[in-house]
């Protein structure tokens, strides 16, 4: 059976891919969406109603003409560097949106609420493959805005009886490979289509911020998952709840760690054209290794990645860059 779900942040990279996978499952996703990083002609997939997640008497008119049946929020900032820089930004936007629509959902009824949290609650760990056991020490306003808002979801469960599904995933990737959608952030914060970008003679060149890390070649090393895996365990977690699943948590990555110079290499590689690069100072808040743990999402969701080989992330991401009509 069909589901209506509000899905916010429906406009930006991850949240178009949720909604088109939704689509394809029979679901109807409405996109609840500011626009401010976010794309209006991302929205293909189902209804858009525009509006800022601080805005409870926008969100109640929402929830009211859609009645969505579960919700799945991805709409939050997400650049570590700024986080850093602007923490009460980080803990305004990510945590007081999340409050004001968590108790909009709760007035409304929504029993089901899908969260896209993030391996930078586990900060710093050197050498721990991470699962879902290990201890939350984020190093950044954004880990640490996206660990209240699961003790939000726990202690408003507590309460309301909503359930929730929250995702900690490691570094996305990747596109449609139908090329609808794809990644495109103002400003282009991320690694490979800061890559692509290099390649194609958009930027100069591609800084490696940080060359003295305790890795092999002295970069950082992270875990990547494509974004169509990623959204299809979404789609999981919600029917998973929509059968009466119990909250639960679930980290989504592959298990294998990648360093920032290898993944260089590879766009190199699927390109044919070597990256050009020039090495700068760490960032503050950037940890040495993420790289998850865990099958707990397999066990029990049945999630299993099967685009997230690092050709096929940059293969994909490579095409979405060579569209017509792609901007920088």
């Amino acid at each position: 059976m069909g589901r209506r779900v509000l899905v916010t942040g429906g406009a930006g990279y991850i949240g178009s891919h949720a909604c088109k996978l939704l689509a394809e499952a029979g679901h109807t996703p409405v996109t609840y969406d500011s626009l401010v990083t976010g794309w209006e002609q991302a929205v293909k997939f189902g209804p858009l109603e525009k509006g800022d997640l601080q805005d409870r008497a926008r969100l109640d008119q929402v929830f009211a003409t859609h009645r969505p049946d579960a919700v799945m929020h991805f709409a939050a900032l997400s650049d570590v560097g700024q986080s850093m820089r602007d923490p009460a930004l980080y803990w305004r936007n990510n945590v007081g949106g999340s409050m004001t629509l968590l108790d909009a959902a709760t007035a409304a009824g929504v029993g089901a609420f899908v969260f896209s949290s993030t391996c930078a609650t586990y900060g710093e760990q050197d050498g721990v493959m991470l699962d879902e056991t290990c201890v939350q020490n984020p190093i950044n306003a954004y880990g640490g805005s996206k660990r209240a808002v699961e003790d939000m979801l726990r202690d408003y469960g507590r309460q309301s009886g909503m359930r929730h599904v929250a995702f900690r995933y490691f570094n996305v990737a990747g596109a449609d490979p139908e090329r609808q959608i794809g990644e495109f952030h103002r400003p282009e914060t991320h690694l490979i289509p800061l890559a692509l970008d290099a390649v194609r003679g958009r930027r100069d060149a591609l800084t490696i911020f940080g060359t003295d890390y305790a890795t092999p070649d002295g970069t950082c090393i992270r875990d990547y998952v494509h974004v169509l895996d990623l959204v299809e365990a979404h789609v999981r977690g919600l029917d998973y709840l929509m059968n009466g699943g119990e909250s639960a948590v679930f980290n989504l990555g592959t298990g294998t760690g990648f360093s920032v110079r290898e993944v260089i290499d590879a766009v190199g590689a699927v390109t044919e054209t070597p990256v050009p690069v020039v090495e700068g100072a760490r960032r503050p808040g950037d940890c040495t290794a993420l790289v998850s743990g865990s099958t707990r999402a397999t066990e029990v969701l049945g999630w299993q990645p099967h685009r997230s080989t690092l050709p096929q992330m940059i293969s994909d991401a490579w095409g979405w860059h060579q569209m017509p009509g792609y901007t920088a």
